[in-house]
């Protein structure tokens, strides 16, 4: 009798969960339905969230967007003007670091191949083995097409590290330049035990990711992926954004979680199942951070958040934050300086000891926990 008294409250329980469920869902449908196409940006993202938290689906966005292999968005059939096909040969590749570039940028790439791209500085300070390469397309313009592409013969002849395709290097093509990146992986780096994709107005702290790759390289990590991700993102519906996604590109109110497209890590397992999985979706998307969430959302892959991965934003300047920092977007003109500052021996001093963390721990909570909003790292990470 206490046995089936026991089970007609536990199954009353759960038929008021399951009433609970359906009703929230309901009343997000019904939510939705009644705003319409409303493109007000507050309204976008309490519909996204409400999507991404109550009804949380995106199987069917997979089942929709699935189409037979080869006849997918990506054109396997881009021809590389400039490779290196033996740049991981026979070698142990700890990170593949891949700048997705464009071909005027020439300052910007020296600058990083003399601070956090400087392949010898890791390699001499850390024992580790890390390739960068940069990724482009073509120029644009037609008229300066050419003698850009004369520059960039002469500037790979001396630095031996772009990797480039022959389709149009524009903002609309960003999702050709990241399949370009999984497809040389797969093909010409295999071995290689993390890649990471990255912008060329990115500051990244190679040592302490060195680092922290270092600690996990012996672990064999499957579908790791870090950054900073964005969960229940709506789509730009202002025709006026160049993030604009009309309804009949991606007719839902949220994204798949991603990671933003500035910086993050994965697994070389990732590479190879993500560009398996873009073989095989229609998708029109030129947004590539959200192209690479979907194509990771269908073969079951998550973004894990990393809180000093800062994404779009630019992580605050002190030494108590570099001891930490992965990411920090935004740099061009003050790379040198941030580098000498961010890689200055006396951080690690400062940071040391009891007193030191002590110190560190008050000056971050200081800086990252505000009231006003501001997009860095968050609260969270001066407690880490």
């Amino acid at each position: 009798m206490k046995f089936n008294l026991r089970m007609l409250i536990g199954a009353r329980r759960l038929r008021r969960w399951q009433f609970v469920q359906v009703f929230a869902m309901c009343f997000i449908i019904c939510f939705m339905i009644f705003l319409g196409h409303d493109e007000n940006t507050v309204v976008g993202h309490v519909k996204s969230l409400s999507y991404r938290y109550l009804i949380n689906n995106y199987s069917f966005v997979n089942e929709i967007l699935t189409v037979i292999p080869n006849t997918a968005h990506s054109d396997p059939n881009y021809k590389y003007l400039i490779n290196h096909k033996k740049k991981c040969e026979e070698q142990d590749v700890l990170l593949l670091l891949f700048v997705k570039t464009s071909p005027e940028n020439l300052l910007r790439r020296d600058l990083i191949r003399k601070t956090w791209g400087n392949e010898d500085y890791i390699r001499l300070r850390y024992s580790a083995n890390i390739k960068i390469l940069f990724a482009l397309g073509v120029q644009e313009d037609l008229q300066q097409r050419l003698p850009m592409q004369k520059r960039l013969l002469m500037e790979n002849q001396k630095h031996n590290d772009l990797i480039q395709q022959d389709f149009l290097d524009t903002f609309h093509n960003l999702t050709l330049k990241l399949l370009l990146q999984f497809s040389w992986v797969n093909t010409y780096c295999p071995h290689a035990k993390f890649i990471m994709s990255a912008d060329d107005d990115i500051f990244v702290h190679t040592p302490n990711l060195v680092s922290y790759l270092q600690s996990l390289a012996d672990l064999d990590v499957q579908d790791f992926w870090i950054g900073k991700v964005h969960r229940g993102s709506p789509p730009v519906r202002n025709k006026d954004s160049k993030y604009y996604v009309s309804y009949d590109m991606y007719p839902w109110p949220s994204y798949p979680d991603y990671t933003a497209g500035a910086a993050y890590v994965i697994s070389r397992d990732v590479a190879d199942k993500v560009y398996k999985a873009s073989q095989t979706l229609n998708v029109s998307l030129y947004i590539d951070d959200v192209f690479m969430g979907l194509c990771a959302n269908k073969i079951g892959v998550v973004p894990q958040h990393h809180s000093f991965f800062s994404g779009e934003g630019k992580a605050p300047l002190h030494p108590c934050i570099y001891n930490r920092m992965m990411t920090s977007h935004g740099h061009t003109e003050d790379l040198h300086q941030l580098w000498d500052q961010a890689t200055d021996p006396k951080v690690k001093t400062l940071v040391s000891g009891f007193w030191g963390h002590l110190y560190c721990r008050l000056v971050n909570i200081m800086i990252l926990c505000k009231m006003q909003y501001a997009e860095t790292y968050p609260c969270l990470a001066a407690w880490s």
